[in-house]
């Protein structure tokens, strides 16, 4: 894959801690940010595909298997009761 060079600006305190973290995890400050860039966006394409799949289910709808209830006078039929 191509690399591209960017350039940010980032708190001297917050970069010298940073290093040392790479450090302990024996990899450079460099591969440390893309690794985490890259875990990003993964996860913000995992949420979006999630995201437009529940929104498919919901404009297709759900069979809920709904039937009318019977009406007022037939459940107080006294009538039968009788």
């Amino acid at each position: 894959m191509k690399t591209m060079n960017i350039t940010i600006k980032v708190e001297s305190d917050l970069v010298q801690d940073a290093k040392v973290l790479a450090a302990k995890r024996g990899t450079s400050l460099s591969r440390l940010v893309a690794e985490q860039l890259r875990e990003m966006v993964q996860q913000d394409q995992i949420y979006a595909a999630a995201k437009n799949n529940a929104l498919n289910h919901l404009r297709r709808g759900f069979d809920l298997q709904w039937e009318k209830p019977a009406s007022r006078e037939t459940l107080h039929d006294r009538e039968n009761l009788r």
